[in-house]
């Protein structure tokens, strides 16, 4: 029996192995980590992360091939492939600092791999990395080795989150990139009959190592390329009365044109100075609902959340938020609103931990009971519930005038208004009071 070991059981390690747990009934699968409280977490009713489709994925195979562990080393010897899923950070301090992909814990990873080792393994890089840090970890690998054969292989991920689980099930494509020699040619045919399970061969596309890990960047940088040019003309579109969405349409039809607009950080502040400056320039004391604290919608992650800063932005100006998102806890928001960017994306126990939580911020389970009394609304995720909320019901229990603030389109603009709140969409056509009050660019 072929088996595999995937080191980091995080928001890539965990669904991946699932699915491939599933597919693959004849392959045993480990997913170690040294944080006993995600393991424990991944082991029990209630998983860490939440993707549709992932708890009965789990639950399917969980105790049959697929086994979660912090006995990291034990699965490390055992293992034929193995995954490394660890988290990349970008470096905080030092050389490269707020640039450059901190690479401690893969070092790390790769270093505990050749001492535990003791028969030949193929090792997958599944996290997102700088081109040649295959070179380096094999390097490393390598003098570490004690005669033990080594081949690294690029497998990137191209997940969405919220979808990830379909993006598992049906992949567009599935990179393996590795050396292009007969020992890397094996590893790699070997890797590619683990997807063949359940992927079309067409769809399985191999290159070697340096183009599989620049790939995946490539389409990172095209993707953040795309959203700042729909950003871009976003507020355009407001200072016109053009409709993004209808613009954005027509320009070209293709799917990330549709996408629901991100707020990068130029977006974050206009975001933040139209609240502030169409709420008579001041919003200190006064209550705002945030409806919505995930990256997006199907998803409980924070990383890299336009509500971080938005919610910053508005306890910056002294207000008192109410936040409401039906997969993020307390803790998390309590977590992301005091800690330092970047550091969310270092493991769980070893962020710092947060001395004290922000006083202005309440968390509630009820969109009603975070709209309740508030001056305005804003609504950072599209999670689909908000689109059938009681809007009269809300507006009847907020202070007026009531404001809302939809940075995800979410709202159907022309019924609030009717119903008498002044509301303001990304990148639509603005409502009469906020022209009066333009807000700082």
């Amino acid at each position: 029996m072929v088996k595999i070991c995937c080191i980091g059981a995080g928001y890539v390690g965990g669904p991946t192995m699932a699915v491939i747990a599933l597919k693959c009934p004849s392959i045993e699968v480990a997913v170690v980590d040294i944080s006993v409280p995600r393991i424990n977490a991944w082991n029990s009713d209630q998983l860490p992360i939440y993707e549709p489709g992932l708890d009965g994925v789990v639950k399917q195979c969980r105790g049959k091939n697929l086994f979660f562990s912090t006995d990291v080393e034990k699965h490390v010897r055992e293992a034929d492939i193995v995954f490394v899923s660890v988290n990349t950070p970008t470096k905080t301090r030092g050389l490269g600092a707020g640039k450059a992909a901190d690479l401690t814990y893969w070092e790390s990873a790769a270093r505990m791999i050749a001492d535990v080792s003791k028969s030949d393994k193929i090792v997958v890089d599944k996290s997102t990395v700088p081109v040649k840090t295959a070179e380096a970890i094999e390097k490393i690998l390598t003098h570490n080795s004690k005669g033990i054969k080594f081949q690294i292989l690029s497998n990137p991920e191209f997940l969405a989150e919220g979808t990830a689980i379909q993006d598992l099930f049906n992949p567009d494509r599935v990179l393996i990139g590795g050396r292009e020699t007969p020992g890397g040619n094996k590893a790699v045919q070997a890797l590619k009959d683990v997807y063949a399970h359940w992927v079309p061969e067409e769809r399985i596309l191999t290159t070697n190592l340096w183009s599989a890990e620049l790939s995946k960047l490539a389409a990172n940088a095209f993707l953040a390329q795309r959203i700042s040019s729909v950003n871009a003309m976003s507020a355009l579109c407001e200072a016109t009365g053009a409709d993004v969405t209808q613009v954005s349409y027509a320009v070209e039809v293709a799917e990330y044109w549709r996408q629901v607009i991100k707020i990068n950080d130029y977006q974050k502040n206009r975001f933040v100075n139209r609240v502030v400056s169409s709420m008579f320039n001041t919003i200190s004391n006064k209550k705002i609902a945030v409806l919505g604290f995930a990256f997006k919608k199907d998803t409980g992650d924070t990383r890299e959340t336009p509500a971080i800063d938005v919610c910053k932005g508005l306890l910056g100006d002294k207000a008192r938020l109410s936040i409401y998102d039906p997969q993020v806890t307390e803790d998390q928001i309590q977590r992301d609103l005091t800690m330092n960017k970047f550091d969310w994306d270092h493991p769980l126990h070893l962020q710092p931990m947060s001395p004290t939580t922000v006083k202005q911020v309440t968390c509630v389970w009820d969109a009603y009971e975070a709209t309740k009394d508030a001056h305005g609304i804003c609504i950072l995720t599209e999670w689909d519930e908000f689109k059938t909320l009681d809007f009269k019901k809300i507006y009847d229990n907020m202070q007026k005038p009531a404001f809302v603030f939809d940075g995800r389109n979410v709202v159907n603009a022309e019924q609030l208004r009717e119903i008498g709140f002044i509301v303001y969409s990304v990148g639509k056509p603005l409502d009469a009071w906020l022209k009066d009050m333009p807000a700082v660019a």
